[in-house]
């Protein structure tokens, strides 16, 4: 991930010094514990754990083995005498690599549900605040019935505390290691040790392995990911339609002296809203290359690692950015009441339709009989603009069923917010 969409704290989860700390925590882990088993002497265990890596070394082993771990252990041993045998014993790569890469899928994890908490709480806020706030609800871009503003972002209150349970599961399933060996048989290293190092690192052992961690369980982290990012693409999504000119019920914060436009010094345009669109892309790409690495040839290929070089730092770093950025917004989202009141009267009462049929219904008119009345005086309000409300009271069909006052109280506002507080009070979001 580049640098302008990554944040110091994820960007540390996965630097190359976190991954080399790591791979020695485990290599070092496995050596307490062969210490544990009488295998590895006490005296030698003493210096081991003074054991260091070398950058440098790394890289220029690496030239010439083309292989990471081989390069990792060659650039310990060199700072350490006889003891360096014990390194690695028993084990193939994976057992140090996996067992350390979900150390930092687990870090990773305890960030983003941060960040999680961070945005409910941004989105808890505004929801409260706006929670009587009309505005118009719209069905395929059209006009339907009022809703408010409140109960719009109580909608994605709720959705985030799904997404914070789903990636609290992804959190557990990934929170696996493996020192079973090659092909995971234990053959070369007893299960004691294995579940000794687990244990220090706060991680369930594999209950059966191969020569890897399955990659089924990297495929729900990674596609949990794509999850939270999709809502926040839905969510940034409605950000952007309701900031359009002609609608402008709420607008992204926009600071002073920033420009929108290189061209156009008007604009104000929802880029931040746009961005989190973008990376929502990116994550849920990544999604199906991990769903591609859980096959791999019988005990396992390579074909996985390169891929995951990619896409578990990308994904991440990209959530935890947009996280971030989409918390940003919602704190300072501008609010346009007037301008929601100004677009629930631009159809002049069309939003009362249904509130007219069902009130004919009752009167013990037809269905189709009052959709056919209620429709007509709809279209010709469309064609016309004029009042839907002045051409129901001007129609004879309607003001025999509905006379006067049974026709005026079915144009009311507030019949529908009459239960956004019941939807509250189940959300547990009655205020702070």
């Amino acid at each position: 991930m580049i640098d302008r969409y990554a944040r110091p704290a994820m960007k540390q989860v996965w630097s190359e010094e976190s991954k080399n700390d790591k791979w020695l925590q485990v290599e070092l882990a496995v050596c307490e514990a062969w210490t544990e088993e009488g295998v590895i002497p006490l005296d030698d265990m003493v210096k081991l754990r003074a054991a260091r890596y070398d950058e440098v070394r790394i890289k220029e082993v690496f030239e010439r083995t083309r292989h990471d771990m081989t390069a990792f252990l060659q650039s310990v041993t060199a700072g350490l005498g006889e003891e360096g045998r014990w390194l690695h014993m028993g084990l193939t790569s994976h057992d140090v690599q996996d067992t350390a890469q979900s150390l930092q899928l687990v870090q990773a994890s305890d960030i983003l549900l941060e960040d999680i908490d961070r945005l409910m709480l941004a989105i808890k806020r505004r929801a409260v605040e706006y929670k009587n706030t009309p505005m118009m609800g719209r069905t395929h871009g059209v006009h339907a019935e009022p809703t408010t503003f409140g109960l719009k972002l109580a909608l994605w209150w709720d959705e985030m505390r799904r997404q914070r349970h789903r990636l609290e599961e992804a959190r557990i399933s990934i929170a696996v290691g493996k020192i079973s060996g090659v092909v995971g048989t234990y053959a070369t290293v007893p299960p004691q040790i294995e579940e000794r190092v687990c244990a220090q690192f706060g991680i369930a052992a594999a209950p059966v392995s191969n020569q890897v961690v399955q990659r089924d369980r990297h495929a729900h982290f990674v596609t949990t990911l794509a999850l939270i990012a999709a809502s926040l693409e839905k969510f940034a999504t409605e950000i952007r339609g309701l900031q359009r000119t002609e609608v402008r019920e709420v607008e992204e914060p926009f600071g002073q002296g920033q420009t929108g436009s290189s061209a156009m010094p008007h604009k104000k345009n929802p880029e931040l809203s746009e961005r989190v669109c973008g990376l929502a892309r990116l994550i849920r790409g990544h999604s199906v290359t991990a769903l591609e690495n859980v096959a791999l040839w019988h005990e396992r290929d390579i074909s996985h690692s390169s891929a995951e070089r990619i896409i578990l730092p990308d994904s991440c770093m990209a959530l935890d950015y947009i996280l971030d950025l989409f918390t940003g917004v919602m704190e300072g989202l501008r609010v346009y009441t007037e301008k929601m009141w100004y677009n629930i009267e631009l159809t002049k009462g069309l939003v009362f339709s249904q509130r007219v049929l069902i009130a004919l219904l009752e009167s013990g008119l037809s269905r189709e009989r009052s959709y056919e009345i209620v429709q007509g005086c709809a279209m010709q309000s469309w064609e016309e603009s004029a009042d839907f409300r002045q051409l129901l009271r001007e129609n004879p069909d309607v003001s025999e069923r509905l006379p006067g006052e049974a026709l005026e109280s079915i144009f009311d506002y507030n019949f529908y917010m009459r239960y956004v507080e019941d939807s509250f009070i189940r959300l547990g979001l009655e205020g702070d």
